[in-house]
Formats: C-alpha cells, structure tokens, sequence
C-alpha cells in the first residue's frame, strides 16, 4: 500500500520524466522542420502552374486540338497516291479469223501503275463545318487550362496560408512554453524559501506538458501540410519548406453584389467553359447537317498498262479524268436521330449554364459574406488579444503580491496565448478569404 504522503512526490516525478519525454519528441520533430528553403506563395503558385500533371495533361489537349484542326483542314487538299497492281486471267477471249489465224482480245497477265488524284471541288460545307468545330474544341481545351491553372493556384494559397499559421503557432506555443518555465523558476525559487508548495509547481508543470503535446499536434501538421505543398511542387514528399510570411493581400474593391455577379458570371471560367460547351454543342448540330448534304469530286488518274492492241503485251501511257457526284437519299433515319441527339445536347448544354449560374451568384454571395466577417473578426480578436495581455500583467502582479492562486495566473497565461492564436488564425482566414472572393469573381490568382 502507498501511503498518501508518498503520492505527491510519485505524481511529480512521472511528470517531471513525460515532460522529458515530450521535450525531447518536440526538439526532434521541430529539427526536422527547420527551414531549410524560404518559399513565397507567388513562386509557389508559379511553379505549382506551370509543372503540375493536370496542366500538362491540360496542355497535351491543347496539341491534340491542333492537330485535330489540320485534320480537318486537310478536306480542302487532293489526295495523291501511286497504284500499281498486276493480274492474271483466265480464259481470255480468242477467236480465229480465216487468213489471220488465232486473235486474242486480252492478255493474261495484266500490268497496270498509275498515278492518281482526287479533289473535293465543293461539298456543301462539310469541311467547313468540320473545321469550325475542332476550333473550338481547341478554345473549349484552352478554357479548361485557364481553369485547372485557377484551381490549382487556389489549393497552392490555401495550403499555404494552413502552412504560415502552423508556423507562426509553433511560434507562440513556443513563447507561452517560455513564460511559463519562467514562471515554474519562480515558483521553484519561492518553494526553497517555502512560500510555494509542491501543488503550486506540479500544476504548472502539467500545464508545459499539456501546450507541448499541443506543439507535437502541431509539428504533425506541419508534417501533413509540407506534404501536401510537396506533392503541388512535385517535390519529395518528406522535403521541409518554411513559407515567408504574407498576411497583408490587397483588399478587395468595393462593388456591389450584383456588380460582382455580372463579373463572375461574365469572368469565372467555369462559365466560360459551359458557353463553349453550348457553342460546340450548336456546331456538332451543324456538322452532322452537312454530313447529310451531297458532295463533288474531281479525280484524274494517269499512268501505263498492257492490253491494248495489236500489242497486248506493250507498256502504253494511259489516262482517265472525270467527276464524282455522291448524293445521300435514304441511310434509315440515321442522320435525323443524330441531329435530335444533337439538340438535346444543345439543351443540355443551356441548363447547365443556368445552372452554373446560379451557383457562381451564390460563391460570390458567400465569399463576400465571409469577408465580412472575417474582417470583424480580426478586430474583435486584437480587442480580446489587448484585454487577455492586460489581465495578464494584472495577473501576474496580484500573483506575486499573493493575492491570486498559481491557477488563476496559469490561466491568465493560457488565455493570452489563445487569443494570439484566435486572433492569428482570423488574420489568416481574413487573407484567405479575400483570396477566395477574388477568385470567386473570376480574378486570376497566378498572374
């Protein structure tokens, strides 16, 4: 059986040795998040824009829809190719005449090399209509990069800003950690002179232990969120960046709700994106049309074969030039049933702009919204900041004159360093939010 005096001294030391323990966890895990490269977010979102895999992919369609476009420019050229072929026959046709013996009509083996060409000489637009359509798949492609370049530059911030408060936490749980092992030296300095007893430096070592296991949930964020930038920079998932410091942004400008509707609507490029679609939607109606309309050709074919008479076995120039005319009458409703599908998809295309629209009216409600706040925050905070620093110093004054408990001013401390953190974290949604409001109304977030 433990006897109760022999209680206060065990707790101690099973403090005193986690407290050891988590020192030594926070020094290793925050030598390994020593910043070994100072990153900006403007040259993070620079790299993360122009090396991410999505930008890439985005681009490769981009050089697909170019080669798309001369495929089908290519309707407007003549085709050229060279034919050879050889054939032997039988029976071939004989017959005898009185005086001139047997007279073959065609040779048994036949030779033939030519060269032909074929050219389109008008079809109905076909080409055209073609052509206009994977232009703007091409602008439809190039949309979609503005796009992926927007959104990646939005997670760059985000991940940035999660990453510049975890370090300016590290920070302030590293000041409060400071004022109180000062404190805990005092307390240490009055218990040898016996006006502080053991209960006085046990709660205040329980509180270091307390904020530094706090540092560590900190540290491995830290960890999450470097890994998170690493994986946007392309980078080895354990290399340790530290971010500079940018919590000052440009405020935003002054518009109406509905001024900024009319430009989200007009400048975010998820609309952008859905008139193309509707646009392209509008084309391919117009290439399945002409599909369906006839078309003209030119050919021309010169060369040399064999079978011709007296001789059939003699090589003799060639030639043959003349016009092909292809007119669709009936192909079993085939090209109506498409035509519908292709209104349909026109429709189609309509309702989600509408739709699109209407949920931009709502982001760009709700980040004006947020901004608002966010900035009322911030004052509210530095107020609470202000008030927790000045209870504080009351605090710690009362203390030494006796008149407060150890707990009173270890609360006073805990208060100061929350309100940093409280008022740190709204400087840091403030700045985030107006990044989103920006955004939100189609400002570009990597120029």
């Amino acid at each position: 059986m433990i006897k109760k005096k022999h209680i206060l001294p065990l707790l101690v030391g099973v403090v005193m040795a986690f407290s050891q323990q988590l020192s030594a966890q926070t020094e290793t895990v925050a030598m390994e998040t020593s910043p070994t490269d100072s990153l900006s977010l403007d040259s993070i979102i620079s790299k993360v824009v122009s090396s991410y895999p999505s930008v890439k992919e985005a681009e490769e369609a981009i050089k697909r829809a170019d080669t798309q476009i001369d495929l089908a420019r290519s309707g407007h050229y003549p085709d050229v190719s060279v034919n050879g072929s050889y054939s032997h026959i039988g029976p071939v046709t004989k017959f005898t005449v009185p005086g001139m013996g047997e007279i073959q009509m065609n040779p048994n083996d036949n030779y033939s090399a030519t060269v032909d060409i074929s050219q389109s000489i008008y079809d109905f637009g076909k080409t055209a209509a073609n052509l206009a359509y994977q232009q703007e798949s091409k602008q439809l492609g190039k949309q979609t990069l503005e796009r992926v370049k927007q959104q990646l530059s939005i997670r760059a911030v985000h991940t940035y800003y999660s990453l510049l408060f975890l370090q300016e936490a590290i920070d302030i749980k590293n000041e409060q950690l400071a004022n109180l092992q000062r404190h805990l030296d005092f307390i240490n300095k009055k218990m040898a002179t016996g006006s502080a007893t053991q209960y006085e430096a046990l709660s205040t070592k329980v509180k270091i232990s307390g904020v530094k296991s706090q540092k560590l949930d900190i540290l491995s964020s830290i960890r999450i969120q470097q890994a998170v930038l690493n994986t946007l920079l392309g980078e080895p998932e354990t290399k340790h960046h530290f971010v500079k410091e940018k919590l000052t942004v440009d405020k935003t400008r002054n518009l109406k709700a509905d001024t900024m509707i009319n430009m989200a609507v007009r400048n975010r490029d998820e609309m952008k994106i859905a008139r193309e679609k509707t646009r392209l939607a509008e084309l391919n109606l117009n290439l399945i049309k002409a599909k369906n309309t006839p078309n003209l050709k030119a050919f021309a074919s010169a060369g040399a074969k064999d079978g011709y008479l007296p001789d059939l076995y003699q090589f003799k120039p060639n030639y043959a030039v003349g016009l092909d005319l292809h007119i669709p009458i009936y192909d079993a409703n085939r090209n109506k049933n498409q035509q519908l599908l292709a209104k349909s998809g026109i429709q189609s295309s309509v309702y989600e702009t509408e739709r699109m629209q209407r949920e931009v009216a709502s982001d760009v409600i709700k980040s004006s919204a947020n901004v608002e706040t966010a900035a009322h925050k911030v004052q509210q905070f530095k107020l609470q900041l202000k008030q927790a620093r000045d209870a504080f110093s009351l605090a710690e004054t009362s203390f030494k004159a006796g008149s407060i408990t150890n707990l009173d001013l270890l609360d006073a401390t805990t208060a100061v360093s929350n309100s940093r953190l409280l008022l740190l974290k709204s400087e840091i949604d403030y700045a985030l939010s107006i990044y989103d409001l920006q955004a939100s109304i189609g400002d570009r977030m990597y120029e």
